[in-house]
């Protein structure tokens, strides 16, 4: 069994020759083609980036820390700790491949890639506020939805414990990292982003967060003009600029994210 090694390549949490040493020691090759599996050291960001980008099944990989600013990795199947076990485990054929849903986005026609968590337009640097629509048609749902916030995220079910988590997180003045809210397997979410106004038409009331049957495709554009970036389809840290002619629509995709989960000891 061949493996490939993915690592964040500005801040890896181990050494490149360090995993490739633990993945060796399990009886595997190292090589970027002809791999059977992808294994994935980091955070959930770094998840989710080889999530949407990779098409070998994945095995996440967190890295045990104490500080509190430091990825929870919720995504990970195993600590690195854990890694030759599971490497064993996994050579053996003891695991299973599981297939996630993605989401396609695109902008005024041309795609911007697939997301495997995650995607959500976002006020950049120079900008207060945004002013914002989001309209949703698909599967007997139809919302046209106006608000004023930092802006919204569309999650898949593997991005549920991500931003679209943060209502949970802050609870009557008080913080709770660890809370999260799960997205049904057949469903995608939407949240916005610290708003401090949103109208549904036709309703009186005034969303947060949400989810909408899978198959619903989301529709994002500007109602005044704002420094607005789409983030989450590319590497880069500045995200991709929206401006107020363009549309931004996140739907199904046709490709899918495999991860690989160990089955439990009898």
């Amino acid at each position: 069994m061949r493996a490939r090694i993915l690592l964040d390549g500005e801040r890896p949490k181990v050494r490149p020759s360090e995993l490739r040493g633990i993945v060796e020691a399990a009886g595997m090759e190292v090589g970027r083609r002809r791999a059977d599996i992808g294994v994935v050291v980091g955070g959930d960001g770094i998840f989710g980036r080889f999530g949407r980008t990779e098409d070998v099944p994945l095995l996440f990989v967190g890295v045990r820390s104490k500080r509190p600013t430091d990825s929870k990795a919720r995504l990970a199947e195993a600590y690195l700790d854990e890694l030759p076990e599971v490497l064993r485990m996994v050579r053996a054929g003891d695991y299973e491949v599981v297939e996630h849903k993605r989401l396609q986005v695109i902008k005024n026609g041309r795609s911007l890639g697939e997301v495997f968590t995650d995607v959500y337009l976002e006020r950049g640097a120079d900008s207060n506020c945004l002013r914002y629509r989001v309209v949703i048609d698909g599967e007997g749902t139809k919302i046209d939805e106006s608000a004023i916030g930092d802006g919204v995220v569309i999650s898949t079910p593997a991005g549920a414990t991500g931003y679209y988590s943060y209502p949970d997180r802050v609870r009557g003045g008080t913080l709770d990292p660890s809370a999260s809210s799960a997205i049904p397997a057949d469903e995608l979410g939407v949240c916005h982003i610290v708003p401090t106004f949103t109208e549904r038409a036709g309703s009186v009331g005034h969303p947060l967060r949400y989810t909408v049957p899978w198959g619903c495709v989301v529709k994002l554009s500007l109602s005044r003009r704002a420094d607005a970036r789409v983030f989450g389809t590319a590497e880069g840290r500045s995200g991709i600029r929206v401006g107020l002619k363009d549309v931004v629509v996140v739907g199904p995709a046709e490709g899918v994210t495999r991860t690989i989960s160990v089955k439990p000891h009898a």
